[in-house]
């Protein structure tokens, strides 16, 4: 352990702590608490259901192509700049978020909110494991999990609240007061890592890029589409495998610099913790898509109410924070991983026992498992995942870290959206087949022995939420089976020695 290291201690290690966080979360929180405001803004800018989609669809997709430059962008310019750069730009995008009046400032906006948020997560896990020593990693991750798992799920609730006591333009208005924090933290305690310029790999970013970018617009629009029935999602598939490939040989074969070092793909651990991390995105972000839909469109929950049942998923995952620094020193990190999804699918099996008359602590106690699950998962796969990979590629290994998280969330969302339109389709079809004037349940809404057309309405609403019900039913089944299936993964990572890459990059 070098003493540049160990010399960051105390209250300036506590504030830079602070000060990235503060960023983190903002960039995360971005990521969901506009959803609930799309209405109220589609009004004010005058767009369609279809277009409105681009204010989500432009964020994920810059930040998706601009994360992995991150770790060039560190190497050349310092982690110091480049996370400042990035704050100013953050907050200042934020702003004109909340002062766009029509739709395409809007779109532009969130096109430069995601590409200057997409380095705040992965230089704050690089910073957080080079100024603390290898014996403290699991502390630190558990800190920088809090705020990149926190993010999303208190994302709705937030948003939900200031849309409706003040204004959905608050949405983005609350990231600046934040955002100058976190720039003048950052600035005044935040040590600059060891510049190392290289030679800029412009076919393996190019190419990196379009696959990433495409394939983020097929997931996104695939379901508006009807996936791979319309020529325009088919030609962006095709656009993201074939990068994807061109990528993948140039990376192998090239004898110049390259985009993203092939060292990172050897390291079995590192591996291991990327596919594992895109589970982890997958049904995190699965869940968070499912459940507010479901409360507020089949329970008929308010908004506010909506939130509240959710966010001891929060509350989960802050006490699983708590437990699990102190027990990654006693037990083995791959067996608090395994249990953590063994917690994430038994949330998931208590998801498939919901039903239309179940009460909120139903919902309230699934949550808590689930979180406290995702949080034995993340914060020792956060440790595991660096703990055999060289120092010099932690910031290129941490922009792939969360590009992973990215990739898995947005498959995750497009996988669950997909299946529960399907599903509850042919559930309604199914359910419909047993509708029968012969039947008691008909006969009960048909008191007057006639079906008239408010009768068959009712009829339907019922038979219809049935279906719905029974479609969110089966994404968390199918959630159950992935968790079940990732936990023998575990097998393929070494065990984290706290003495694997004791020196961290150099701070100035």
């Amino acid at each position: 352990m070098s003493g540049a290291a160990l010399s960051i201690a105390g209250p300036r290690r506590t504030l830079i702590t602070a000060s990235l966080m503060m960023a983190s979360i903002m960039q995360v929180l971005d990521n969901t608490i506009a959803n609930v405001a799309l209405p109220h803004i589609q009004g004010s800018v005058s767009a369609t259901q279809d277009q409105m989609a681009w204010v989500l669809t432009s964020y994920i997709i810059a930040a998706a192509i601009m994360t992995p430059l991150a770790g060039w962008f560190a190497g050349q310019f310092g982690r110091k700049r480049v996370v400042l750069i990035s704050i100013a730009g953050f907050t200042l995008a934020s702003m004109v978020c909340g002062l766009a009046q029509s739709l395409s400032q809007m779109v532009l906006a969130r096109l430069l909110q995601g590409a200057c948020g997409a380095a705040l997560v992965p230089m704050s896990q690089a910073v957080m494991l080079d100024i603390n020593p290898p014996e403290n990693h699991a502390k630190a991750m558990s800190l920088w999990v809090t705020g990149v798992t926190l993010g999303p799920i208190i994302g709705p609730a937030l948003g939900g609240w200031l849309t409706e006591d003040y204004n959905w333009r608050w949405v983005f208005y609350i990231n600046v007061p934040f955002g100058i924090l976190a720039f003048l933290g950052v600035l005044s305690t935040m040590p600059e890592s060891t510049i190392k310029r290289s030679p800029f790999d412009f076919f393996g970013f190019a190419t990196l890029s379009l696959a990433v970018g495409a394939l983020q617009i097929t997931l996104d629009r695939g379901q508006l589409k009807d996936w791979f029935n319309s020529p325009e999602i088919c030609i962006e598939a095709a656009v993201s495998a074939t990068a994807l490939y061109l990528f993948v040989v140039h990376m192998v074969t090239s004898r110049k610099a390259r985009f993203l070092d092939p060292g990172l793909f050897k390291d079995g651990n590192f591996m291991a913790g990327c596919a594992f991390m895109s589970t982890v995105g997958l049904v995190l972000f699965a869940t968070l898509a499912l459940l507010p839909p479901l409360l507020q469109d089949l329970l008929n929950y308010p908004v506010v109410t909506t939130g509240l049942a959710t966010a001891p998923r929060g509350l989960g995952t802050l006490l699983a924070m708590l437990i699990v620094a102190r027990l990654a020193k006693l037990v083995d990190a791959r067996l608090i991983i395994g249990f953590g999804f063994a917690m994430t699918a038994f949330s998931a099996w208590q998801m498939t026992q919901f039903d239309l008359q179940m009460d909120m602590a139903t919902v309230i106690w699934s949550g808590l498992a689930q979180g406290m699950g995702t949080g034995l998962v993340y914060v020792p796969l956060a440790s595991v995942a660096f703990a055999t990979l060289q120092p010099a590629l932690r910031n290129e290994g941490a922009a792939l870290f969360s590009l992973s998280r990215n990739l898995g969330s947005s498959i995750g969302i497009s996988i669950v959206e997909t299946l529960l339109t399907r599903n509850t389709q042919i559930a309604h079809a199914s359910l419909a087949e047993h509708v029968s004037p012969f039947s008691s349940v008909v006969r009960a809404q048909m008191p007057a022995g006639v079906p008239g057309v408010r009768e068959l309405a009712v009829l339907n609403t019922q038979v219809t939420q049935q279906a719905a019900m029974i479609a969110y039913l089966d994404n968390f089944k199918m959630m159950l089976w992935l968790c079940l299936a990732a936990i023998p993964l575990v097998l393929f990572m070494r065990k984290a020695d706290s003495r694997s890459n004791p020196e961290p990059i150099a701070v100035e």
